[in-house]
């Protein structure tokens, strides 16, 4: 994949980066995981701006300041819940992907990470997730687009192996 793909193993609250993406819950209000840490992170600001915005439907994403954390932005993109993978589960998992990126652009960010969508309370099976989310990574980064940097950041070793592994099969 470019050069202008990496993973890295760490916290995304604390990473130094343009945007970072938020695995959000519907309501994009907090919540656990992830969601919840980037929350606490940002400070009450962030939660004042997420209340006007009314949600976010699965597989799509909407975007706010960082408020506390080191990134100026914050995309939030709703993942599926794993259902067994007959509801449309991997279609809306890769359009988090694919509506984060596209938002990303249509702002005139050139930084963002991303934390392993729906792999967590979600239970989204992690090797199959870590596969879509590399396909729409490098579909999108291969399109030509003004990214200039688009990171993986894995809370484990468990996770981070996962994605290791999908990015060698592209």
């Amino acid at each position: 994949m470019s050069e202008r793909f990496e993973i890295l193993k760490g916290n995304i609250t604390k990473l130094e980066i343009e945007s970072i993406v938020n695995a959000a819950n519907s309501s994009l209000l907090g919540g656990g995981g992830v969601d919840g840490a980037i929350h606490d992170a940002a400070g009450p600001e962030l939660l004042e701006e997420c209340r006007i915005l009314g949600g976010c439907a699965t597989g799509q994403a909407k975007i706010t300041g960082g408020y506390n954390l080191p990134a100026r932005w914050v995309i939030h993109t709703v993942g599926p819940v794993w259902r067994g993978g007959e509801h449309e589960e991997d279609e809306l998992l890769a359009s988090c992907y694919r509506n984060s990126l596209e938002l990303a652009v249509e702002n005139d960010i050139l930084d963002i990470a991303f934390p392993s969508i729906s792999t967590g309370a979600y239970s989204f099976p992690l090797d199959r997730a870590a596969e879509i989310a590399i396909s729409e990574i490098s579909k999108f980064l291969d399109s030509g687009v003004p990214l200039r940097r688009t990171v993986m950041v894995c809370f484990s070793d468990r996770v981070q192996t996962a994605y290791e592994n999908a990015l060698e099969k592209f």
